[in-house]
């Protein structure tokens, strides 16, 4: 059994991590801690854990979570983590930081995007991208794991098979339309997510300045071996969950269906959670949501040598907490679907 622990429980990707964790056989949660004022036991904070879950949930206390948990889940805001890494690593313990802090390797880009200097930049080094279709084996060595945002997730996963093979793409082409679910910005009573602000309409927001644009480029930069620059437009649309991301790229040369068909089938042979649709099916949100599955799909413009593929995914789960446990099931040796499926 594998003593763990969650720091930030009380946020979406907490409670839904904490559900997740609760399934799995090979788990016990030890410990729970939020940004609270005194401790309260999990089932009263949310209901749905009455006698299925009684602990409390505390204040953090850093020396007490090192003593209680071997694996530990930060699922904190971002620029919180790498002040309290560096100690719980010095005590031998592994984590899966749920937050951004250590995904980028450029430390000006995370000055850039997320407003504040690097804390802790001798971890970012060995910290490891978590997403597991590109990165499995780094993964199962690793004490550090940088859980992937959600939308880089959606966008990566979609787009990777043309980076594996030839860079098949024009890499200053590649435009993704991102549509999201409000949950994706977290438990926050900010005014403009609640209710009467998100209900009946769709919002663009942060155009081309979303700070999961230099994730997604950094990764798809290391597969291409050369700059990668996207245009990226997120939208906030008026459901819980979900993400679908809507990705126009440029082919460097004509290819048809089949062959584009085979390449991502070929990469994607081996992957438990990567759905990749027929020609005449296309990705819907109420298909993938409070699921661990990116569903993919390709559509092909001949005539323009453009490619329009378009992902699938539940933010909560595969691009936040069931990626989270698909990484720790990799890192311990259990079977990658535990609790997933």
């Amino acid at each position: 059994m594998i003593k763990c622990a969650i720091v930030g429980a009380t946020g979406y990707a907490g409670e839904v991590l904490t559900e997740l964790l609760l399934k799995h056989p090979n788990v016990k949660i030890e410990a729970l801690y939020a940004k609270i004022e005194k401790s309260l036991p999990i089932s009263e904070l949310f209901p749905r854990f009455h006698e299925r879950l009684n602990i409390l949930c505390n204040p953090l206390n850093i020396n007490e979570l090192n003593k209680k948990a071997d694996l530990i889940f930060l699922a904190l805001p971002h620029k919180i983590s790498m002040e309290i890494v560096p100690d719980i690593l010095k005590r031998g313990k592994k984590i899966i930081d749920l937050s951004a802090d250590y995904r980028l390797k450029n430390f000006k880009k995370y000055k850039q995007y997320y407003h504040a200097d690097h804390l802790d930049k001798e971890h970012i080094k060995e910290a490891v991208y978590g997403l597991p279709e590109l990165y499995r084996k780094e993964i199962k060595s690793s004490r550090l794991i940088a859980n992937p945002g959600c939308y880089p997730t959606a966008a990566i996963l979609g787009l990777a098979p043309l980076f594996a093979k030839d860079n098949l793409i024009e890499s200053d082409s590649i435009i993704i339309d991102a549509k999201s679910g409000f949950t994706g910005a977290g438990r926050n009573p900010i005014p403009h997510f609640i209710f009467s602000e998100v209900n009946e309409s769709i919002k663009p927001y942060k155009v081309n300045i979303h700070q999961h644009m230099p994730e997604i480029e950094q990764q798809l930069g290391f597969m291409s071996k050369e700059e990668i620059q996207i245009t990226f437009v997120p939208h906030l649309i008026p459901v819980d969950r979900g993400i679908i991301s809507t990705m126009y790229v440029n082919l460097r040369r004509a290819l048809d269906m089949e062959d584009l068909f085979k390449l991502y089938k070929e990469f994607y042979k081996n992957e438990r959670f990567i759905r990749l649709l027929k020609e005449n099916r296309l990705p819907n949100t109420k298909d993938v949501v409070g699921t661990n599955f990116c569903d993919i799909s390709l559509n092909l413009d001949a005539k323009k040598k453009r490619l329009i593929v378009i992902s699938a995914i539940d933010n909560l789960l595969k691009g936040a907490s069931g990626q989270a446990v698909q990484n720790m099931n990799i890192m311990f040796g259990f079977e990658e679907t535990t609790a997933l499926k």
